[in-house]
């Protein structure tokens, strides 16, 4: 893919994929600018009418009561912007910056910000450039990534750091050396360029696409230790799983008898014992269960990738005009914009820094402009979203513990009728017992990351802001646990293969024999004692994350639903 067409609507999690690693170009889409236009209006139709407004006319948190002088305004939107860039820790990945900037895009471009159409051209070139923002990783507590966000904010104004052609440098010199220039900041700029939630999206975007990846590779590696295990398929007959349907566990299923199609295992008839454990005979739950939670948080981000989290938000053309539903561009489900509206007050006598303006007594509210309205919005938090991450963190680490649990039952000769450890030289030779306390460290780390984030005590802005949700680090830490269930698969992978070369079944499955011939290619079957940690990682860096074997097993695990 060589374009994406931002239009605030359709983005999907593999347009984010294609910007963030494959450097695709980011285009607006027709009648885009002319949109943001129109709404910039409204904003600028506000400032001259002094109307109180937060984050425009007035101060932000706690000092939103204080009226902001006309002159102050363009100012103010810089300061907003220095005074909250305040991230700490190492860079993200320029992956993930750019899976930021481009979900910050799309939402920009969707409307309900008033941000000058410049600021979006200059995000875009920034994208098209490869110039990116050096944003540390800690900051975001999930009420918007704003300490975050505002590294890229700096950025835009010619400050901070950014990365351009392999090098870090200020954000000056990385725009001059881009061709680019900086933009001036109006009213409301700054307060745009840290809010809503991209990061959370983003990362969440690049997560959620390598979550539904190493399912099905959960389910292939899974049915490769079927054939060495010679398991039970029982249990995966559709009349069975009707009798209880929980959720995912069908599809589940069905895939793993697809991928099994052209072997012995299909037919129950030729399993080596009647009832296999837990690890085995359930994996269509477990992984089923891991689907849906997938499903829950594609609901959950889908909004939040296309829709307008910002606070407040602009109505172009008065009240409920131009408000569109929201199908996403994948199966999340229809979910408007939300924008709530909140009493107006006729503006103040004030127009100094900091003296207060009663925003809450007016009897009668304000009337709309002709050109449209600014409402005050919740839309900028994320529980729905921190919530789903928490419950896909878990099911990841129920797929991460029956892995472990499927290896080591086949490295039990009472259990899988294997010789011990899969050693051909019996119990004076350690196979791969020792790999074992990897696959337990594995897990470890995978079960201590899916502590739940989104019910940490938290508040902020004298109890103004009194909750935020951790959105942004429950994304983050999904990208380090996949990276850990990846290895761990890995190490199910090369102990099943070993397993299938000395069970030798007469016809392999075709998920089954494509993953050991692909194995084979590159980690040669065991004879003697060697390092298991290389093979492991060579497994997972050469055959899991191989885009032909990934779209291979996809193929025909999909063929069932």
């Amino acid at each position: 893919m060589t374009e994406v067409v931002v239009d605030g609507r359709t983005l999907s999690y593999g347009d984010v994929v294609a910007v963030a690693h494959h450097g695709a170009q980011v285009t607006l889409a027709d009648g885009v600018l002319p949109r943001l236009a129109r709404e910039r209006a409204v904003v600028d139709d506000m400032v001259d009418r002094q109307v109180p407004t937060y984050g425009l006319t007035t101060g932000l948190g706690a000092r939103s009561s204080y009226a902001l002088p006309r002159a102050e305004l363009d100012a103010f939107s810089v300061r907003t912007v220095r005074g909250r860039a305040n991230a700490v820790g190492d860079p993200l990945p320029v992956p993930v910056v750019r899976a930021a900037l481009v979900s910050r895009v799309n939402g920009l471009v969707g409307g309900g910000s008033g941000v000058r159409p410049e600021i979006v051209r200059l995000l875009v070139e920034l994208l098209n450039a490869r110039l990116h923002p050096v944003i540390p990783e800690v900051g975001s507590i999930g009420a918007s990534d704003l300490c975050q966000l505002a590294h890229v904010g700096l950025v835009v104004v010619g400050e901070g750091s950014a990365e351009y052609d392999g090098e870090v440098l200020d954000g000056a010199t990385a725009l001059r050396r881009a061709g680019l220039a900086p933009a001036r900041l109006g009213p409301k700029d700054g307060h745009v360029l840290c809010s809503a939630s991209p990061l959370a999206a983003g990362l969440g975007a690049l997560a959620l696409h390598e979550t539904a990846a190493l399912l099905t590779l959960a389910q292939a590696i899974t049915a490769l230790t079927y054939e060495g295990f010679r398991a039970n398929t029982s249990p995966l007959d559709a009349r069975v799983l009707a009798l209880r349907p929980a959720p995912g566990q069908s599809r589940a299923a069905g895939e793993l008898l697809s991928l099994l199609a052209g072997g012995e295992l299909t037919d129950p008839r030729n399993a080596r014992r009647v009832q296999d454990p837990v690890s085995l005979r359930c994996a269509a739950q477990v992984h089923g269960a891991g689907y849906a939670a997938l499903a829950f948080a594609d609901a959950a981000l889908m909004p939040e990738l296309n829709g307008c989290g910002d606070n407040p938000v602009v109505l172009p053309g008065g009240a409920g005009d131009g408000v569109e539903e929201l199908s996403g561009a994948g199966d999340g489900p229809e979910v408007p914009t939300g924008v709530g509206a909140s009493p107006g007050t006729p503006p103040g006598t004030e127009d100094t820094l900091e003296a207060p303006t009663d925003t809450s007594t007016s009897t009668e509210p304000l009337a709309p402009a002709a050109t449209g309205e600014i409402l005050s919005s919740g839309n900028f938090h994320t529980p729905a979203l921190a919530l789903a991450y928490d419950t896909l963190a878990l099911a990841l680490t129920q797929t991460a513990a029956v892995s472990a649990e499927r290896m080591r039952r086949l490295l039990d000769p009472a259990v899988s009728g294997l010789p011990a450890n899969l050693s051909p030289y019996g119990p004076e030779r350690s196979g791969f017992a020792p790999l074992v306390k990897t696959a337990q460290a594995l897990v470890a780390e995978v079960r201590m990351l899916s502590v739940p984030v989104c019910t940490d005590p938290r508040q902020g802005a004298d109890a103004v802001e009194d909750d935020s949700t951790n959105a942004a680090l429950g994304a983050r830490r999904l990208t380090t646990m996949l990276g850990r269930l990846r290895q761990l698969l890995a190490v199910e992978a090369v102990v099943a293969a070993q397993a299938v070369d000395l069970a030798a079944p007469a016809a392999l499955g075709r998920g089954p024999e494509y993953l050991h011939r692909a194995i084979r290619k590159v980690v040669p079957t065991l004879t003697d004692d060697r390092p298991h940690g290389v093979d492991v990682e060579t497994v997972s860096r050469d055959i899991l994350r191989s885009d032909d074997v990934r779209s291979t097993l996809n193929s025909w695990a999909k063929e069932a639903t």
